[in-house]
């Protein structure tokens, strides 16, 4: 149980940000994101058994790895978050093309069972735009 408070913890540690940021939401970012010339979403599946179990020492390594392979591909590549359950974790990215998702996978040895392109995004503000 203790275990998983650490990981519900880390979680919200990680969307906060962006929870708090001046009512910025998921669409807000997409259409900010996508007026910048050549950066696209992605949504990456990571299937890893357990995951969920993992640490935050594990969590933690794993995301300074992440940052540490991020960090000498360029601007062309961001990790905005991801979210870790049972036996995956679905990251957000934000990158110039879906071979460079591929290419942080590969350097990082982490898996990319699936990456998907973000076409738009809804949420409840969507419902009030005409």
């Amino acid at each position: 149980m203790k275990t998983l408070k650490s990981v519900l913890i880390l979680v919200s540690l990680l969307t906060t940000p962006i929870i708090m940021a001046q009512e910025s939401t998921a669409a807000d970012l997409l259409r900010k994101e996508a007026s910048t010339p050549k950066m696209n979403m992605y949504v990456i599946e990571r299937e890893i058994p357990n995951v969920g179990a993992s640490t935050t020492e594990d969590l933690t390594n794993i995301s300074k790895k992440s940052c540490s392979v991020l960090d000498g591909m360029g601007s062309n590549i961001k990790w905005m978050n991801s979210f870790v359950t049972g036996d995956k974790i679905y990251c957000v990215y934000l990158a110039e093309n879906e071979e460079l998702v591929r290419e942080h996978a590969k350097k990082g040895g982490f898996p990319a069972n699936k990456i998907s392109k973000v076409e738009t995004v809804i949420d409840p503000s969507t419902a009030n735009e005409q």
